[in-house]
């Protein structure tokens, strides 16, 4: 008996251990943000479910905040109402690095991790960067292009002026299309966020008949549904869509043949590995955060993480469908 009580007494000292190892590892008020452009749209829903996935696995809490339409004013102001609690990490993702560049900066100065994941701020002392190479996801969509029009024809381009990382896509694209003279971008459409833009002008563009287009790109995930739209209405075929992201809508289109094709991201992958890369900062933490790391050749943090992207078309769509289906379950 007396064996058994001290056994059992060993065994209660060891579990009180472990839980304090657990505890001390991760204060029951360790919070990791992320500051997203557009908290609505499905991008960023997906980038949600990555944290939340992460955070449960640190057993930490978790946040998204941001505005609900394209405002890139409103996000720095989440941004700097979320700095002022001191959090455990932000990662951002900025509409607009200009505007964003003095919050990151007063929050790694403050001492509070900050990393950028989709669009980066290059200028900001942000500590590093995960997502997209999105000058490679030009000149992947930019290839397409060029092969589906069999290097000629008028293109129009849809984006976001301000955005960092849709111009360095549209800058891969224009590196294709230079080796292709015949290929002209004959408009770039800002739609400011908003796919009503993106609707409209597409409409003005076929009524008109100036422009003649042969085929659209979207730079964002938002605009190429209404452009897929407008053209059924028309009933325009032979025109070459390609669009972003891997939105419900973009998807359908792409089965039904109105999209030609999409590159997609890993919004899951850059917010759960985001969320991986926060956590090991706060714990182990850097001897100054405001250090140069992009120019020191033993910097103890990378300056930029690509989560990777992939060409979906018809070929592929379903294939991209079921496999996505049991993440979505979970």
């Amino acid at each position: 008996m007396r064996t058994t009580r001290l056994l059992c007494s060993v065994v209660a000292l060891a579990l009180a251990v472990l839980a304090g190892c657990a505890r001390g590892r991760h204060d029951p008020t360790e919070t990791y943000y992320l500051v997203a452009v557009n908290t609505k749209i499905a991008y960023w829903q997906e980038a949600a479910a990555g944290l939340r996935a992460a955070a449960g696995q640190l057993q930490v809490k978790w946040e998204m905040v941001g505005p609900e339409t394209y405002d890139p004013q409103a996000q720095r102001e989440e941004f700097d109402r979320i700095a002022a609690t001191k959090p455990a990490g932000i990662m951002v993702s900025p509409a607009d690095p200009a505007v964003m560049q003095p919050s990151i900066d007063a929050a790694i100065a403050q001492g509070t991790p900050v990393i950028t994941i989709d669009s980066d701020a290059t200028m900001s002392k942000r500590l590093l960067f995960i997502g997209t190479n999105n000058y490679d996801i030009g000149v992947t969509g930019g290839e397409a292009i060029a092969r589906l029009l069999n290097g000629k024809g008028n293109v129009v381009v849809y984006t976001i002026l301000g955005q960092a990382n849709l111009q360095e896509r549209l800058e891969g694209y224009r590196s294709v299309f230079e080796r292709y003279p015949q290929i002209t971008i004959v408009e770039t459409v800002d739609i400011k966020g908003d796919p009503v833009v993106a609707f409209d002008r597409t409409k003005e563009i076929l009524e008109q008949g100036k422009l003649k287009p042969d085929a659209f790109v979207c730079l964002e995930a938002l605009a190429c549904e209404e452009v897929a739209e407008v053209l059924d209405r028309h009933k325009m075929t032979g025109k070459v869509v390609l669009a972003m992201d891997t939105n419900q809508g973009t998807l359908e289109w792409i089965q039904k043949g109105g999209i030609g094709a999409t590159i997609a991201q890993k919004p899951y992958t850059m917010a759960y590995y985001g969320a991986k890369v926060l956590d090991d900062l706060y714990h182990n933490k850097l001897p100054s955060l405001g250090a140069n790391f992009a120019a020191d050749t033993r910097a103890p943090v990378p300056v930029f993480i690509d989560t990777g992207g992939t060409l979906i078309d018809k070929s592929n769509v379903d294939e991209f469908l079921k496999s996505a289906a049991p993440a979505a379950a979970k």
